[in-house]
């Protein structure tokens, strides 16, 4: 056997090779691996079954999940890690083009150029872009009540999970109690205080964030709410009023854009928000 043929039949088993492990993976792409949602009861044998599930019932904290040996059982570790990249992928994935299409969301932008920058410079997050700012002069639907802006904060999930909902809800409840609503739109790499500026720029009254809440082990898909009534430089965060936990375990999209709609409805007659509502609120109850 001279070595040309040997170099030929070397070459030809890595093409095997290479081909088997290609259709492997593509079976793996193939097939796809269902995980229970369901809380896992896993301790064995529970002196007292019934206290396991009353606290499992009122939290959603990992109570009750068991081990094996020193450690969790695979199940538990594996939802864990599951939960864990669920969270991390909320806050590094973007809200997706086609779904601020199809929700007539126009997307603005931050200084925050990227997410490094987002992160790192909470000031970035809180300023318009030029090209922002340029497009809200033009185009910004002027002297309305409300203006409802839709960002992605720390969580794309908790938008593409809620806005869709309650959005829809939130306007028409609004419409209903014949307040003005200017056309919303969506603000990437946003932090809640880029509401001051929206709001300084197209001159409402109200201004509400619809916001990604941080993300938890427990739901990647948590929104906030952020309302202020006429925001100025000297404005803190005692002048806003938040709503959150807004998600399907939590307040739910539906109940949010009708209860948040009513709360609007009041601080604009109240001419107030934040702590300073919350007492007029208190007094008149």
């Amino acid at each position: 056997m001279d070595i040309q043929e040997i170099v030929q039949r070397v070459v030809d088993e890595v093409k095997r090779n290479m081909n088997s492990q290609k259709n492997d993976i593509d079976q793996n792409k193939e097939e796809t691996i269902y995980f229970p949602e369901e809380r896992i009861k896993g301790v064995d044998k529970p002196h007292n079954a019934a206290s396991i599930e009353r606290a499992q019932s009122i939290t959603p904290a990992r109570i009750g999940i068991g081990r094996t040996g020193t450690r969790m059982l695979t199940t538990s570790y594996l939802q864990f890690l599951i939960d864990h990249a669920a969270a991390q992928d909320a806050v590094l994935r973007d809200v997706s083009d086609d779904f601020l299409q199809n929700m007539g969301l126009h997307k603005l932008e931050t200084r925050a150029n990227d997410m490094k920058s987002y992160l790192m410079d909470l000031d970035a997050g809180r300023k318009l872009s030029d090209e922002a700012i340029k497009y809200l002069e033009k185009n910004g639907e002027k002297g309305k009540d409300v203006q409802v802006i839709v960002c992605d904060g720390l969580s794309s999930s908790a938008v593409e999970a809620n806005v869709v909902d309650l959005l829809p809800a939130l306007i028409q409840g609004l419409k209903l109690k014949n307040i003005s609503v200017a056309k919303p739109f969506f603000i990437k790499r946003a932090r809640v205080w880029v509401q001051d500026e929206v709001a300084a720029i197209v001159n409402c009254d109200l201004v509400i964030s619809l916001i990604g809440e941080r993300p938890g082990l427990n739901t990647d898909e948590s929104l906030s709410a952020y309302m202020i009534y006429r925001p100025t430089e000297k404005t803190v965060e005692a002048d806003r009023t938040v709503i959150s936990n807004i998600h399907k375990d939590g307040l739910t999209s539906v109940e949010a854009g009708a209860y948040l709609s009513d709360l609007i409805e009041q601080m604009l007659r109240a001419k107030c928000s934040g702590v300073t509502f919350a007492r007029q609120r208190n007094v008149n109850m």
